[in-house]
């Protein structure tokens, strides 16, 4: 019997991953005072953090329905997600969910560069993914580099989240981080066609980067 055929996810990853962030900004635009209010800010945040939360999990679940699997990389940004936001609600405290990219880009940057220094791409098997023809050196360079840059979105979101607004740090996540996880992904594809990436390969790439 043949074998049955992965469906591809094409950009329906991309709602996935940035789907709850969107949710995230327009329930605390909703909620967000008209005029400076401290106990108004927090309640918009913590009504955000909520619908965050379900916003994930939903995201989790669509994921599993739709492509049949959940890629271990999206059970653990969302069990953080849920952990964070947890935590902004019982303490009210937006900086804990602000803090939750930080978490899961130094311990994603972690694991792949510790993965590679053993010789190991956890990226593959992190993202479940199957780049056709990418050699087991290509697979390596790529955990390597993902490392490299999931640490370096950890310094910039300590950065943006100290000096910026909680409400412009929101718009960072959309026009500051996702461009550049776009552009560091094509970034990447010069070096993977030379370790033998297809150009279907290069298709499933650009489709199905990490989340961020």
């Amino acid at each position: 019997m043949a074998e049955t055929e992965k469906p591809k996810s094409g950009w329906l990853n991309i709602l996935v991953d940035y789907g709850p962030l969107i949710v995230f900004l327009g329930v605390y635009k909703f909620y967000q005072p008209a005029e400076t209010s401290t106990f108004g800010e927090i309640a918009a945040v913590i009504y955000g953090t909520i619908a965050f939360m379900v916003a994930a999990v939903v995201a989790l679940a669509f994921s599993k329905w739709k492509f049949g699997h959940v890629s271990p990389m999206l059970m653990l940004s969302t069990a953080l997600i849920v952990g964070f936001g947890g935590l902004t609600i019982w303490l009210r405290d937006p900086e804990f969910i602000q803090r939750k990219p930080t978490a899961i880009y130094l311990l994603f940057g972690a694991m792949l560069i510790g993965g590679w220094l053993r010789g190991k791409a956890l990226l593959r098997v992190l993202l479940e993914a199957a780049f056709e023809g990418l050699s087991h050196t290509g697979w390596l360079k790529l955990s390597r580099n993902w490392g490299v840059f999931f640490l370096f979105l950890a310094g910039l979101n300590e950065i943006l989240r100290t000096q910026l607004s909680f409400e412009d740090w929101l718009w960072a996540k959309l026009w500051v981080f996702l461009p550049l996880t776009f552009l560091f992904t094509f970034s990447q594809i010069p070096m993977l066609l030379k370790h033998g990436l297809s150009m279907d390969g290069v298709d499933e790439e650009v489709q199905n980067p990490p989340p961020s």
